[in-house]
């Protein structure tokens, strides 16, 4: 039973984590967090960078992983946008 209220825990705390990226990424885009989870969820940066890099990320400051979301988003938008 603990190792399953570890592992809640774990899930919970990263999705805290990615829920407050997506909304300081938002306000620092003046844009709503509706439209800022839709332009990442379209290029997979929540599983793919934001929770794929947890570890490293939740240790920085909140502009710090701000700024490397939203570099993060730009570059995988363009990419995004070259494939098509």
């Amino acid at each position: 039973m603990e190792k399953q209220s570890k592992a809640r825990d774990k899930r919970e705390s990263r999705m805290i984590f990615a829920s407050s990226c997506i909304e300081a990424s938002a306000r620092k885009r003046n844009i709503s967090t509706t439209e800022m989870y839709q332009r990442m969820k379209r290029v997979g940066l929540i599983d793919g960078f934001i929770l794929k890099c947890y570890e490293g990320l939740h240790t920085q400051s909140r502009q710090h992983v701000t700024e490397d979301v939203l570099g993060a988003l730009d570059v995988w938008e363009e990419k995004k946008r070259g494939q098509l």
